[in-house]
């Protein structure tokens, strides 16, 4: 007996784990760039002159920062339907769940870009500019981005749940995941809730970056494996399969 082939109009699983892994690839390279070069040099959250003067001085690099997170913004579109399409055949409803969430994220992206605009804008174009301006609209970027994030972490931890009722899914990287997921939801509250966030600014970045890149790192190594037929594709384990049958019958 043959294994059902994909109907003509349908991703193949296996296609989708290659869009999605060639995704998280280009989202790597695109966010560390934008974040680690262009933010780091340009925006500080505790100085407003030194915004001001680090945005007019460096516009050019802050144009391409833009465009990269504008970059990363279109990228994740098509991960979140990669991602649903991996992971259909385990748990649609779950899938669809993780897929709205991280497009969720995405939306907040896009639009805290508005706002890393309106900065340069401002320190460019405006002869009554001032170093509150600028820091505001950096700000409102940062924290539109931030609340995105609690998004991005609800996503990580349903995909870490569909991967834990998956047959041959890494035990470890499930862990991984639901950790990232909720780091970025701690750190998101964080920075609402703690005036002095700056003093706590450097363990929250050690709490958010080590399981996020074990995690997502782990992830996109487990994708592209699947894509390169050396590891098989998600499939719900037969307790699940089970449960859902009886769901539905």
């Amino acid at each position: 007996m043959t294994a059902p082939s994909t109907p003509r109009h349908e991703t193949s699983v296996r296609s989708a784990a290659r869009w999605a892994g060639l995704g998280y690839l280009a989202i790597f390279a695109l966010a560390m760039f934008a974040n680690f070069f262009v933010l780091e040099r340009v925006f500080d959250p505790a100085d407003a002159q030194a915004t001001l003067d680090g945005v007019a001085a460096n516009g050019g690099l802050l144009r391409w920062g833009i465009i990269a997170f504008a970059a990363v913004f279109l990228v994740d579109i098509v991960v979140a339907w990669a991602l649903y399409v991996l992971f259909r055949p385990v748990h649609r409803d779950l899938s669809l769940l993780a897929a709205w969430a991280r497009l969720t994220y995405t939306v907040f992206l896009g639009v805290g870009l508005v706002f890393a605009v309106a900065a340069l804008l401002i320190a460019e174009n405006s002869t009554e500019a001032t170093a509150a301006d600028v820091q505001l609209a950096m700000r409102s970027f940062e924290m539109t981005w931030l609340i995105g994030l609690t998004a991005f972490g609800v996503h990580l931890i349903v995909l870490a749940r569909l991967m834990s009722v998956s047959a041959g899914a890494p035990r470890w990287l499930t862990v991984a995941l639901t950790v990232a997921g909720v780091a970025y939801i701690v750190d998101t509250g964080a920075h609402i809730l703690l005036a002095d966030y700056a003093s706590y600014a450097d363990t929250f970045l050690v709490i958010v970056a080590v399981p996020s890149v074990v995690g997502e790192l782990g992830l996109t190594v487990w994708l592209l494996r699947i894509a390169a037929h050396r590891t098989a594709t998600p499939a719900a384990t037969s307790l699940e399969a089970e449960r859902v049958s009886t769901t539905v019958s």
